[in-house]
């Protein structure tokens, strides 16, 4: 039987934990009468922040008086899922928030109307906030928050999922803070971010903490296989992907993806001249820019013409006329319409779609710099004979001919070039990429 939890690959831990949560969650609501003529026959529910079954500490007693029925304590209206880019943070929040709105027990079954309305993001009483850009703003935020004080329509919960909490604004984080401080009775707010040093100290504090890691290779393994994926491709995707779960879907079945990585994997073997290097850069720098064209031209497109629709851009004031109104002379033409904010509204959402293409360059590049970085480990470890799984077990004859051709002290300039591209992109956004590559392609050929 599938349950919501399936898609959280080697986080056994975080599932026990949101399990716990997610079966506190049923009682918190429920009526006191209700848990006093059921304690005897309820199950107790572990509270994650106690300690967990095998630590040799047994539960306290129950003060006098107090009931014996099931731990209330494992839900609380504010969490922060943190862990590696692609190790699952929102799928692990989608997978809590399903089982918050599950209508069978235990909560979390991934068959009912409620789990699933929520993992395809349809859910009346969920709302999903993904920055497009850069940075989430305050008025995104506010919009959460109203929604946040409203009472659920359909289930028991109002469920607030922000997919970049790292990404917000000063001011946007200060509009959060406040409804995290007083949060609505049946509001939940899940945050997810890569690490808690990537969100404010006022918001995490306020926030139960669920880490994910990065699943072995094994785990991925195993998850590509589940679904069709032969073995041998499955071995070579799971290891390449790092713990990248969408990434290593991708290299299993897109034969695009695949040659990208083969592109991004032989850059080592053409830097010669310095020309050499310059075009090696450019071509990294313009499939980025080219896979960022094939993914948003189309969405922008349309959402351009949705709010043309919206605004009334384009209308003729003639096509406008009420029926009442006398018919129009013969060859006149209709005067444009022109809306007032139309302008304005249209850049403003020229400006969001500009942000989303850089953002969508610049998150190309990084995986590229971390398959170049994974091929110098490869190499590196070959120089020292180290005894761990290779990262491109296809490229093994590359990595063997490189450590061959290099000092450990160079390859390990070279890792650490690749590494300091990736923090320089990440923490400039205004870096023009190309500069940076061509960078970065010099230096590994001086290394």
């Amino acid at each position: 039987m599938v349950s919501v939890w399936d898609a959280l690959v080697g986080q056994d831990s975080v599932v026990a934990t949101l399990r716990a949560a997610a079966d506190a969650a049923t009682l918190v609501l429920a009526p006191t009468s209700l848990l006093m003529d059921g304690a005897a026959e309820a199950d107790v529910v572990p509270d994650p922040t106690g300690p967990g079954p095998g630590t040799g500490s047994a539960a306290p007693s129950p003060a006098a008086g107090a009931s014996a029925g099931p731990s209330r304590s494992g839900m609380t209206h504010s969490w922060l899922f943190t862990g590696p880019p692609g190790v699952g943070r929102e799928q692990a929040a989608r997978a809590f928030a399903a089982s918050l709105t599950c209508e069978r027990q235990p909560p979390g079954c991934g068959e009912c109307v409620g789990c699933h309305t929520v993992l395809t993001d349809t859910a009346t009483d969920l709302r999903t906030v993904t920055p497009e850009g850069f940075s989430l703003g305050v008025k995104d935020i506010r919009a959460l928050v109203r929604d946040a004080a409203s009472a659920p329509t359909a289930g028991r919960w109002r469920i607030l999922l922000l997919t970049d909490a790292d990404r917000l604004t000063e001011a946007a984080a200060n509009a959060l803070l406040k409804a995290l401080e007083e949060p609505a009775e049946r509001a939940v707010f899940l945050l997810c971010a890569p690490s808690v040093e990537d969100v404010l100290p006022t918001i995490r504090s306020r926030c139960r903490t669920v880490a994910l890691r990065l699943p072995a290779a094994a785990d991925v393994r195993a998850m590509l296989i589940r679904e069709g994926v032969d073995e041998r491709s499955a071995d070579v995707a799971a290891r390449a992907s790092q713990g990248h779960l969408d990434l290593a879907r991708r290299l299993a079945g897109d034969e695009a993806a695949r040659a990208h990585r083969e592109a991004v994997l032989r850059i080592p073997a053409r830097l010669g001249r310095v020309g050499a290097c310059l075009a090696a850069a450019a071509d990294l720098v313009e499939a980025a820019n080219a896979d960022a064209e094939a993914a948003n031209s189309a969405r922008d497109e349309v959402e351009t013409e949705a709010l043309k629709t919206a605004l009334g851009v384009g209308a003729t004031a003639v096509g406008g006329r009420s029926r009442s109104a006398k018919a129009s002379k013969a060859g006149a033409k209709g005067r444009t319409m022109v809306v007032r904010g139309a302008a304005g509204a249209l850049k403003e959402l020229e400006r969001n779609q500009k942000s989303r293409g850089r953002r969508t360059v610049l998150d190309t590049l990084d995986r590229a710099l971390v398959d170049l970085a994974g091929l110098y480990r490869d190499v590196l470890a070959e120089q020292l004979g180290a005894t761990v799984e290779s990262i491109h077990p296809d490229h093994a004859a590359e990595a063997a001919r490189l450590a061959a051709a290099a000092t450990p002290e160079q390859t390990l300039r070279r890792l650490e070039a690749v590494l300091a591209t990736r923090t320089a992109l990440a923490d400039n956004p205004g870096l023009v990429p190309l500069l940076a590559v061509e960078s970065l392609t010099l230096a590994l050929r001086d290394a």
